[in-house]
This record gives C-alpha cells, sequence and structure tokens, in this order.
C-alpha cells in the first residue's frame, strides 16, 4: 500500500486510529459518537484499499495484525505531524485556538470544571474545552492512548518523584464515618485507632489501598476492609448506608455532608498529591500549553480551598 500524505489524512485514519486505541469497534464507536456499524464498514474499506486486514476480530474485540501494527505508528507520526501543521497555522497570530481535552478526577470537577470553563472562555474564543470525568487509572490510561491533552492525577506520595507533573494541590486524608459514630466529635485520630473499624476500601490493587496495607504492616495495626468500592463517590455511599468507615481525600458532596462527619488522620499525618499530568501522545500547541497553564494557576486555590 502506498502512504500517500494525502491519504493519511482521510478522516478515517482519524477512525483507524480510535479503534486501535480503544481495542475494539464499539468503543471506538462510543468515543466518536458514531454507529458502530459505520465504524466496521469504513474499517473494511479502508482494510480493501490497502489490501491486506489491518485488525484480527476476537471474541473480546479487535487487535492489530502484523501489517496494522506496522502502519500505526506511521498513522501517529503523520497524523500528529498535520496536526502540530495544522496549530502553527491557526495560531500565527498568536491566539490560542483548537480542541483540548481535559480529564478530571470526581473530587475535582464541583470545585475546578466551573472556572476552568468560564476563565478559558472569557481568555480565548477559539479554544474549544472538552472535559471528562473519570477516576485516576483510568485517566492515566486516556492520557497513554492519547485521547486526553493532559488530566489531574492521584498520587499517593507526599512528593512525587516526577518533576514534570506539578503538584497542583496536597489533600489531607480523612476518616469519613456517620455522624452518630463515637469517633465522629473528634478533631482528629490517629492512625492505630482504624484498627478493628470496617473499612470500606477499594479494590485490589489500589494505589491507596498499597500504601495503607504497607502503612498498617509497618505500625502492627490489623486493617478490616468490611466492604470493597472503586470511586469516593461510591465509597461515601456505603459509608451513608451503614457499610463502615472510609479513607479519602476531599469533601463531601452536598447531601451526604448532612448525613457523613470527616475527622483527620494525625500520627502520621496523610496526604494524596493532586498532579496535573500530559500526555505524550498528542502534539503540543498553543492551546494545551496555555489551558495547562491556566489548570496550574486555578487549581492549587480552589483544591487548598476545599480539600
Amino acid at each position: 500500500m502506498a502512504l500517500q500524505s494525502t491519504r493519511i489524512l482521510d478522516a478515517r485514519w482519524h477512525l483507524f486510529l480510535q479503534v486501535a486505541q480503544a481495542g475494539s469497534v464499539s468503543g471506538a464507536a462510543v468515543a466518536l459518537d458514531m454507529p458502530a456499524s459505520v465504524v466496521s464498514r469504513t474499517i473494511a474499506l479502508l482494510e480493501s484499499d490497502a489490501g491486506a486486514r489491518l485488525f484480527r476480530r476476537t471474541g473480546r474485540g479487535v487487535v492489530l495484525t502484523e501489517f496494522g501494527a506496522q502502519v500505526l505508528p506511521r498513522i501517529q507520526a503523520l497524523m500528529r505531524e498535520a496536526e502540530q501543521l495544522a496549530d502553527d497555522m491557526r495560531t500565527r497570530s498568536g491566539l490560542p485556538m483548537g480542541d483540548v481535552r481535559v480529564g478530571m478526577l470526581p473530587s475535582t470537577v464541583g470545585v475546578l470544571a466551573g472556572p476552568l470553563f468560564t476563565e478559558a472562555r472569557r481568555r480565548w474564543a477559539e479554544v474549544r474545552l472538552h472535559l471528562t470525568e473519570g477516576a485516576s487509572g483510568q485517566l492515566e490510561e486516556w492520557l497513554g492512548q492519547g485521547r486526553l491533552d493532559m488530566a489531574t492525577l492521584l498520587r499517593e506520595t507526599d512528593t512525587p518523584d516526577d518533576a514534570t507533573e506539578p503538584v497542583l494541590a496536597r489533600l489531607h486524608l480523612n476518616l469519613v464515618m456517620p455522624r452518630q459514630h463515637p469517633l465522629a466529635g473528634r478533631k482528629t485520630v490517629s492512625f492505630d485507632e482504624l484498627a478493628g473499624l470496617p473499612l470500606v476500601l477499594p479494590s485490589d490493587p489500589h494505589p491507596l489501598r498499597a500504601r495503607l496495607v504497607k502503612l498498617a504492616r509497618d505500625r502492627g495495626v490489623a486493617l478490616t476492609c468490611a466492604l470493597e468500592a472503586d470511586s469516593i463517590r461510591l465509597q461515601h455511599q456505603m459509608v451513608a448506608s451503614g457499610g463502615g468507615v472510609a479513607i479519602t481525600a476531599g469533601t463531601l458532596d452536598a447531601p451526604l455532608a448532612r448525613q457523613l462527619a470527616v475527622v483527620r488522620i494525625a500520627r502520621p499525618t496523610l496526604t494524596r498529591a493532586v498532579v496535573l499530568a500530559e500526555t505524550a501522545q498528542r502534539p503540543s500547541t498553543l492551546a494545551t500549553r496555555s489551558v495547562a497553564a491556566l489548570l496550574r494557576t486555578l487549581a492549587p486555590g480552589v483544591l487548598r480551598l476545599h480539600g
């Protein structure tokens, strides 16, 4: 197949990348908001033009054939070059333009999404923000796939090693419990006092759970997992339903704030770092750099205020 540059810029190759990233026709269809039949038909046309199969169908989706794996990096490189050229042409006036895809943690959406959208719209009329909510691990996966330009992520260490990920805020870990719980009136609770409490924890493997298990082992504390829930929102709901107590950072949703109490964990004090990570799979544009700078300015104030 002759990989002519004019051919590569065909919108069908963007769809090829989406299917490769999603690992399934249905996943790409959801991401692109189009019928799966259209995606499947388009891939079939590409394969017909290429004279070889790009994907091999499996019970779980699709995987690249040997030929598809050879084509993929060339398509990605040409797409990045085309996107960079388009950005250079659009921004000759010095004004940010184009799409910027930002992933946000559920705990940051309520306090950060509104100010980010409002300020970006005020400053740059030609920048189109696409905001996505997801758990830290999910957002990191999407960054690796190039589906996002940047995202707020959680790091369980107080001082992340990666200097390329600016720390936006450090949030204290708290014990969340029903208001009638015996510990609810306290200002702080020591980590050792968690021994024997019915904990609502994220499923293993999870960075926070691994951190808590290691700390408990080091301190000779026996932790009891009463229930597993894989999002802060779910953990708080389970606590409100009598499932136990949870260890989380950030604020409570308004409806639950009347039912639950928050007590800071001390001795030792535990924090989580909220960082801003950027993808290496998409070109850096004036628009993405401008939004990243805005996030670095806005996020520390609002997250520290509500952390």
